[in-house]
């Protein structure tokens, strides 16, 4: 189903959005309220009780969520863990996983490593150092399979019930390995990051015992699906980067607007119309990049993630330099603890370096013209 099928609910979803968003403050969103708004089955296939929708619908709750800076799960499970399970063949252990999803009893997170991001070449690349990833596989020993590999930031890790950790079957086939994160074995080990409204963890396997069941292949249809998880997770970082200089470039001029200095609004001096007018234009770049990703996601384009890449990359930075001068515009009063600020500066610098930094993702898209 075409994005084009929701979109006269989009303005209506945003609001929504806003208004549940708004009332938790700097307090984590309530799991059960996001369930209870529809959000968590929101891309999930009707026959499981979802709504049957597309990542565009999704990317506007992730572009609220970045604009209020929000402490919730819900990018990583809507991104990753939800688009992992949709990439699986139909089976009894996944389809119950989306049912609970859908009815916010499972946070499924898929175990995509933050510091990696998707070579040119296909293969995952360790970002910062060309190194291939080590990735989890299977090993039949005996009458038991057993897990092991190590993924580092992996997003809300702490916060799944269950884990979906991309693996290569004893066959050679790709698929899904759905572990409990209680299993004996693994190890989620918290890793302290400068945003603290993300939560991020190490994910360690080490002989952990995997039923037969446990492991789902990716459905036929699936031509490159790490691929697609890694953009998937990369764009939501982008909406969310999005959303917040979205809300800094508001506070900003709102702001402007009424603090007033040598007698008049300091909004009316010609610096600060400047300064005000490039966080506009970077802010509007940004948002039709992501546009025109979202678009080649839906439809399916072979180029799709070229336009992720190039969304990730601009939006990126363009977060950090917006919130940066959203902090330095506020005067003195934006170093402050109490303005908030600072903890959008922070969420802009994670999201810029989370799946891949700007400078990775230039590398690919410049690999293609060499």
């Amino acid at each position: 189903m075409m994005s084009d099928d929701f979109a006269e609910f989009h303005d209506e979803l945003r609001t929504v959005a806003r208004e549940l968003l708004g009332k938790t403050g700097d307090a984590a969103v309530e799991w059960s309220a996001l369930a209870g708004a529809g959000w968590t089955g929101l891309e999930i296939p009707d026959d499981f009780d979802g709504t049957a929708a597309t990542f565009t619908e999704t990317a506007i709750l992730l572009e609220e969520i970045g604009r209020v800076a929000a402490r919730t799960p819900y990018p990583a499970v809507a991104a990753a863990g939800i688009g992992a399970l949709c990439l699986l063949e139909p089976t009894t252990r996944r389809d119950v996983v989306l049912r609970e999803t859908v009815a916010g009893t499972a946070r499924p997170v898929a175990v995509l490593a933050g510091n990696m991001v998707p070579a040119a070449g296909g293969e995952t690349a360790c970002a910062g150092t060309g190194g291939i990833v080590p990735t989890f596989e299977l090993v039949q020993t005996g009458k038991a399979t057993l897990l092991s590999g190590s993924a580092d930031f992996v997003l809300d890790a702490p916060a799944a019930t269950v884990l979906l950790i991309p693996v290569h079957a004893p066959g050679g086939a790709p698929g899904i390995a759905l572990v409990d994160p209680g299993a004996a074995g693994l190890q989620i080990t918290a890793q302290p990051v400068v945003d603290e409204t993300r939560s991020l963890g190490k994910v360690t396997a080490l002989d952990v015992v995997s039923a037969p069941q446990s492991f789902v292949p990716f459905a036929p249809g699936a031509a490159r699906p790490l691929r697609d998880l890694y953009d998937r997770a990369a764009l939501a970082v982008a909406c969310d980067s999005l959303g917040l200089a979205a809300a800094m470039l508001e506070a900003t001029v709102d702001y402007t607007r009424v603090r007033e200095q040598f007698g008049r609004p300091v909004g009316s001096f010609q610096a600060v119309k400047h300064a005000c007018a490039d966080m506009l234009v970077e802010s509007t770049v940004a948002r039709q990049l992501v546009t025109a990703a979202l678009t080649a996601m839906a439809t399916g384009a072979p180029d799709s993630s070229r336009s992720v890449s190039m969304a990730k990359a601009f939006t990126g930075e363009a977060a950090v330099r917006i919130a940066g001068d959203a902090m330095q515009l506020h005067g003195g009063i934006g170093y402050t603890w109490e303005s908030g600020i600072h903890r959008y500066l922070k969420r802009a610098t994670l999201n810029r370096s989370l799946y891949g930094s700007p400078a990775d993702h230039r590398r690919g898209l410049a690999a293609r013209y060499r």
